[in-house]
């Protein structure tokens, strides 16, 4: 079958990959698998290998848990019931477990851990400023999606964590959010906001601001936002130290990313993106996990000449005597469907052809690329899962 540019393999395997790590970071844009390939690699851990697996999910979309079969996924990871592999036909030589992040929850468990003390917490916690920052403040799920990420990893309680990130460039700043924390807490946005409330005086320079601040804002206002930062500041020691933990296991060689996309210019190009970032902030890129693939009979020279002389004597085929009685119809209709056909599989050949070439362009960048054909149906259980895993485990 001669082929105009097809996919080459790569050396490794994404299974060989994910039995060498303890952290698996699934990125991507949006739409491309990337919550199902996340949970596929951890199914595929649980079925191959004798260990504890977590599929922890930051996408606010709540597919996983649709996937898995769990109801009301949240922070506190569930297991997967062995019996969900049972029904694939499948024994599962280790055990699957699913979380989703709750944002709120992980702040607070949060500020329980690092306040010095329980009324500090307690402040902190009843400030009527805490729940809309904690949820809204920049970088705040980011942040808290790292600290639980660092957390359930020295727990030791999993041997493997696949996390799955939230679409798009948002990765970026999920990756960015422990050192950005650490910057906010030392910054001069900071020390402006708390200065005045916690010295009780407003320098000349900064008493206009504050003034005008008042009459728009109100004092009581102003008052909430210092007391909050300022109990927040108690446990600037705690948040600084583990944002630079959380720094070092994401460029261990035990953590690997995994980029999802699929050959559709805009994901392949966001992929090229993520590429490009991970590599030049010194990550290991472990592997390039292509979805929704096109087959690879399209990319046949042969059969895309007989495509384009089918459908350049498909009056002469459907003149045939004969034929198109034998098919129930008449030879002007199967004339029209021949073509159809014939224009189809020329468009998809080349549509291929194009795909085949993005490809070749994201190779160079991954030492391993797994790929995957679009499957028929949702994803919506264990099997599901499998089928898609063991199309890119080896």
């Amino acid at each position: 079958m001669a082929q105009r540019g097809g996919p080459s393999r790569s050396a490794g395997s994404l299974g060989g990959l994910v039995a060498s790590r303890e952290i698996v970071i699934a990125c991507g844009s949006g739409g491309v698998g990337k919550t199902t390939t996340a949970a596929a690699l951890a199914a595929m851990a649980a079925l191959h290998h004798q260990t504890k697996v977590l599929v922890l999910t930051v996408d606010p979309a709540r597919r996983l848990a649709d996937a898995l079969g769990l109801e009301g996924l949240g922070n506190e990871a569930r297991r997967v019931d062995p019996a969900a592999f049972s029904r694939s036909g499948t024994k599962p030589r280790g055990d699957m477990w699913a979380a989703m992040l709750d944002t709120k929850q992980s702040w607070d468990d949060l500020v329980r851990r690092h306040a010095p003390d329980r009324t500090t917490a307690e402040r902190i916690l009843t400030n009527p400023l805490y729940e809309n920052i904690s949820g809204r403040f920049v970088q705040s799920h980011d942040y808290i999606a790292m600290e639980r990420l660092y957390e359930l990893h020295t727990s030791g309680a999993f041997d493997l964590i696949v996390v799955d990130t939230p679409p798009s460039r948002n990765a970026l700043d999920f990756i960015a959010a422990p050192s950005r924390m650490a910057e906010f807490f030392s910054s001069k946005l900071l020390r402006l906001l708390i200065a005045p409330y916690k010295s009780r005086l407003v320098n000349v320079a900064s008493r206009p601001f504050y003034q005008v601040a008042d009459r728009v804002l109100g004092s009581q206002f102003l008052e909430d936002i210092a007391e909050f930062f300022i109990l927040f500041q108690t446990m600037y020691p705690g948040f600084v130290e583990r944002a630079r933990a959380v720094e070092r296991l994401l460029a261990d060689r035990r953590t690997t990313f995994v980029v999802v996309s699929t050959l559709e210019p805009a994901p392949a190009a966001e992929a090229e993106f993520f590429i490009e970032v991970l590599t030049s902030r010194g990550y290991d890129l472990g592997a390039l996990v292509l979805n929704k693939v096109l087959p690879d009979y399209l990319l046949d020279d042969d059969a895309a000449a007989l495509a384009a002389r089918l459908e350049a004597k498909a009056g002469v085929i459907a003149s045939t005597k004969g034929l198109a009685v034998s098919l129930g119809t008449d030879a002007h209709q199967l004339e029209r469907v021949l073509c159809e056909i014939a224009s189809n599989f020329s468009n998809f050949s080349m549509v291929a052809s194009r795909e085949a070439g993005l490809r070749r362009d994201l190779e160079r960048r991954g030492s391993i690329v797994a790929s995957a054909p679009e499957l028929e149906g949702d994803i919506n259980d264990v099997a599901g899962l499998l089928t898609l895993g063991a199309l890119t485990w080896k």
